[in-house]
């Protein structure tokens, strides 16, 4: 990241962080401070505005349904691309801001050769080298990041159909769709991962903490980063006392 990016996104991040705070409570570990947070909830507001309109504007059985929330047919045409614009804009200050822990890694090359662990949830603790991300949330990140750029430059020749002609316009369409639907879906498997997959990960995007034990589970580099502890003595300690604790209301 360049000097000139760093200042800008330091100087983002203390403006911000000036108007609000993160009550961090007992055995807990800040995750998101307030600016990741704010990016965040903006990013995924524009989307779903831009989704919502969209699929309005996309068949007549939907038109019916949808376009009254944004005002009738004309008000939804209109508001559909500064909707997309708004995402596009605040991802870009998302890409900004996590650009350095979405870097990646031999590390994320590793995980990836497991990735079939992870999705059937074989093992209860990720390995001991995930830091604040994993490769998972990773390639999740850069595919919405490769997507959001064929949906803009795909949407401008649709938005300014006259400037661009027939053809780059029918090519276009195609091409809107695609990055859509890609997008819909990793949508759907991010809102799974944040809530049912993993519980308490919701956690971190509303109050900006996470349990420590959340934290010695899945991203144990991370915690061992935030701590200067180690995540596996951590959590055999955890299980221990909740053995001794299950043994005693037992006897």
């Amino acid at each position: 990241m360049s000097s000139a990016v760093e200042r800008f996104d330091d100087a983002a991040r203390r403006r911000i962080g000036a108007h609000g705070r993160t009550e961090i409570r007992a055995n807990e570990l800040l995750r998101h401070p307030v600016y990741t947070r704010i990016l965040h909830w903006s990013v995924a507001a524009f989307f779903v505005l831009a989704l919502l309109s969209g699929f309005a504007l996309y068949t007549p059985w939907l038109f019916h349904w949808l376009t009254p929330i944004f005002g009738g047919g004309p008000m939804t045409r209109l508001l559909h691309p500064w909707f997309s614009l708004g995402f596009c804009l605040a991802f870009a200050f998302q890409i900004l801001n996590w650009l350095e822990p979405m870097t990646w890694t031999a590390d994320d090359r590793r995980w990836m050769r497991r990735l079939r662990e992870y999705v059937s949830n074989t093992e209860k603790l990720e390995p001991e080298y995930v830091g604040f991300f994993n490769a998972g949330q990773k390639v999740y990140f850069w595919t919405i990041g490769a997507s959001l750029i064929l949906f803009l430059l795909s949407g401008v020749p649709m938005w300014f159909p006259t400037t661009f002609g027939r053809l780059a316009v029918a090519v276009s369409y195609v091409l809107h769709d695609v990055a859509a639907l890609v997008m819909l879906v990793s949508f759907v498997i991010h809102i799974y991962e944040g809530t049912a997959a993993q519980p308490g990960t919701f956690h971190s995007m509303t109050r900006g903490t996470v349990e420590k034990r959340w934290a010695w589970t899945h991203h144990p580099a991370w915690y061992r980063a935030a701590t200067g502890r180690d995540p596996r003595a951590d959590y055999e300690r955890a299980r221990q006392r909740v053995e001794r604790s299950t043994k005693d209301g037992t006897d």
